[in-house]
């Protein structure tokens, strides 16, 4: 039995492929048409990411629905995981009593991580967005130049809405590679916000679990059930409310503060003649990169940011990682396997696969990885494994980016009832 395919876009909704279309039809004025006025609605490109993002995760095919005997394993091996979980670190999984493990297509994954993602990559076409004042608008004496003449006015026009354009395809693209490589919900860290709809759903890629396992000759049930552990693991962490408050908060400042300065991209583009027809639209879809427009609109604000919010998930991802070798050396007989194969794969991630964590203020590389670990280490061979569980007891205890490279200064301030010095 095949997932059906999504229902044909209303009269209010445009696909992604008729906003492409628009965009980059043959005719140069189309791109200031309707497309870009539809594209400027954060509902119609949320719709447009999401077509765009079941699309790219299924290359465009069906898929058929997850088997109710695999949902059934995967129920089962979850509640040993979340037992494991709760005993091994105190913390409980399911804080609510609703949490469920769902095992699900890439389509669906990519439907609903575009939704759930939307609060902040909502605030990052919101910060890119441009206010272009109308010449009656200046005054005499404002220092911004004049507007430009008419065989360059088209540049100014195309930087207005190119920002939030290019970020609503970024999502849709980005996100539908992820659905077709991820396993589950916190491949991405990115705490869940208690109060929407699904947060308290697990989603774990069936497809392409199977296929890893396939792919490295696992067992496919050790490597369920690694997964399992991996989420559940993540979602007890991110769960405690001042750790997720704490990690929200970076991370929606630096998505609210993109620089809203097209200079560098209008430096980019100056060279254009937007009357070379087809040539000069093949050019625009080349030269338009998600890296180079990202580069252009990168602000000190996020860079300030950037130390904060990479030393707090340095330390989650070391104390997972971690935790489960604690618990799954016990519980999963290839667990040296299975880890093995699944940290060479967020090793081998692929620049194009790491461009939604840069965007999103995450920069999961191994030196990342490593850092986080060597901290974990630093405190258990000081503290006993004991001392971890003191990372989460209290907002204050919350390392700095000093203190993650530096375990001993964590210990000693905590240890005189120190203010963090990030909360200031």
């Amino acid at each position: 039995m095949s997932v059906p395919d999504p229902p044909e876009p209303s009269d209010e909704e445009l696909s992604f492929d008729d906003l492409v279309g628009n965009m980059f039809g043959s005719a140069f004025g189309s791109m200031f048409g309707p497309a870009l006025e539809a594209m400027k609605s954060q509902g119609t490109g949320s719709n447009a990411a999401r077509q765009l993002a079941m699309t790219i995760a299924t290359g465009g095919g069906s898929e058929p629905n997850v088997e109710p005997m695999v949902r059934m394993e995967y129920e089962a091996l979850a509640r040993v995981a979340e037992l494991h979980v709760a005993d091994r670190t105190g913390l409980s999984p399911d804080r609510r009593g609703s949490l469920t493990v769902e095992p699900v297509t890439r389509a669906v994954w990519a439907a609903r991580t575009v939704d759930a993602l939307q609060p902040l990559l909502g605030r990052v076409s919101g910060s890119l967005q441009t206010d272009t004042p109308e010449q009656g608008d200046i005054a005499p004496d404002d220092p911004r130049p004049e507007p430009a003449d008419p065989s360059t006015a088209w540049l100014s026009g195309l930087m207005e809405v190119i920002a939030p354009l290019m970020a609503n395809i970024t999502t849709g693209t980005m996100v539908g590679r992820l659905a077709a490589r991820n396993l589950g919900t916190y491949d991405l860290p990115i705490p869940r916000d208690p109060s929407t709809p699904g947060a308290d759903r697990l989603l774990l890629i069936v497809p392409n679990i199977d296929a890893f396992a396939a792919d490295w000759s696992l067992p496919v049930d050790d490597l369920r059930l690694w997964v399992c552990l991996h989420e559940l693991t993540h979602h007890a962490v991110l769960g405690i409310p001042h750790v997720r408050d704490t990690l929200t908060g970076l991370l929606t400042s630096h998505a609210g503060a993109f620089n809203n300065d097209p200079s560098a991209l209008e430096q980019h583009l100056a060279d254009l003649d937007p009357m070379a027809g087809p040539d000069a639209m093949a050019r625009i879809q080349q030269m338009l990169d998600p890296e180079m427009v990202l580069g252009a609109v990168r602000s000190p604000t996020q860079e300030a940011l950037l130390p904060r919010l990479e030393a707090l998930v340095a330390v989650v991802i070391g104390y997972v990682d971690h935790t489960m070798d604690e618990i799954g050396g016990r519980l999963i007989s290839a667990y040296p396997m299975v880890t093995e194969a699944l940290r060479r794969r967020r090793v081998e991630t692929t620049d194009a696969d790491r461009f939604v964590e840069r965007i999103l203020g995450l920069n999961l590389t191994q030196a990342q990885v490593d850092r986080g670990s060597a901290f974990v280490a630093g405190v258990i061979e000081r503290v006993g494994p004991d001392g971890l569980n003191r990372l989460w007891a209290d907002e204050r205890h919350l390392p700095t980016p000093n203190e993650v490279d530096a375990p001993g200064l964590w210990l000693a301030r905590i240890d005189m009832g120190g203010q963090n010095p990030d909360q200031d």
